[in-house]
């Protein structure tokens, strides 16, 4: 048996369930029963019917999906894999902020911690940002942590303004206006894709401004043979799978975020075998945090 074939076999042993974030490695995306964004996985997470859930991401997804199955064990194959994003802010850092703005709601990007999320009235996604927004009155003062992107992304797709945390993602710093231009220079008349956690000047630089899952659905739909992606490269692997007549490019080949790299079909394996790296949120942090994403699926 290949080791794909024996992780199949231990999650049917094991009833669990195996689900595996859009950025992860494409021999890890073909293991998994379920490939997505963190909305598509935060829904399913919830769908299931399993004993375990095996989350092949970084540790704030594992969180989120045991914050929302409390009677489920959820595992990730290696708890070292965190999120710079998630970590610029605390709870702590959160309460000081809301104490400067007493009538403002705290919104959250899903990318936070459990302890970030038990502080927030809502979450939102990068898919579902604009939608969840759009329920708050044009008045009410809103707190955006942690991404000042996305944050300013949705903001200025409302024509409201945020107070916004400046925290930011690593990997999509590091694309630039100038890599959307050398892209376009080399292929002329290809759609150019980014991740709203890009800075504005790219965003703007850019076709269209999407979520994973929604670069997914574009590709679906487009007439287009070639289109540019910026965003981490392991969605290059599902976008070929699902769309092989197309032919898809990264804007730079250096987009990879080494925190979704560091889970491995061995890893993998080795986590459903031994049962290890039970994921738990412990109350009354998981009730808090779990009213938060509600109030987002509710929405959304």
């Amino acid at each position: 048996m290949t080791l794909t074939e024996q992780i199949r076999a231990l999650a049917k042993e094991r009833n669990a369930v195996i689900l595996a974030h859009n950025y992860q490695r494409g021999e890890v995306q073909d293991a998994a029963d379920i490939t997505g964004d963190s909305l598509e996985l935060a829904r399913k997470a919830t769908e299931v019917d399993a004993d375990v859930i095996v989350f092949c991401g970084v540790y704030f997804m594992a969180e989120t999906a045991a914050i929302l199955n409390p009677g489920r064990t959820v595992l990730i194959p290696d708890p070292s894999a965190g999120c710079p994003m998630a970590d610029m802010i605390t709870g702590a850092q959160l309460r000081e902020l809301k104490a400067k703005h007493p009538g403002a709601k705290a919104v959250c990007y899903v990318n936070s911690t459990a302890e970030v999320k038990a502080e927030c009235d809502m979450c939102v996604t990068s898919g579902n940002a604009e939608k969840v927004m759009r329920t708050f009155p044009p008045e009410q003062e809103i707190i955006f942590v942690p991404d000042r992107h996305l944050g300013s992304h949705i903001a200025g797709l409302l024509g409201r303004s945020y107070i916004l945390w400046p925290g930011y993602c690593p990997t999509h710093a590091a694309l630039t206006a100038k890599s959307i231009a050398d892209a376009r220079a080399a292929h002329p008349g290809a759609p150019v894709l980014v991740h709203p956690e890009c800075a504005r000047d790219v965003r703007d630089a850019a076709d269209e401004c999407l979520s994973t899952g929604g670069m997914c659905r574009f590709a679906r739909e487009t007439d287009a043979a070639d289109v540019v992606v910026g965003t981490e490269v392991g969605i290059l692997h599902r976008l070929r799978a699902e769309n092989p007549g197309r032919r898809f490019h990264p804007v730079n080949e250096r987009l990879v975020c080494p925190n979704m790299k560091k889970t491995t079909l061995e890893g993998l394996y080795e986590c459903l075998r031994d049962m290890k790296h039970v994921v738990r949120v412990k109350e009354p942090t998981a009730s808090a945090a779990r009213r938060a994403i509600a109030a987002m699926l509710e929405i959304a």
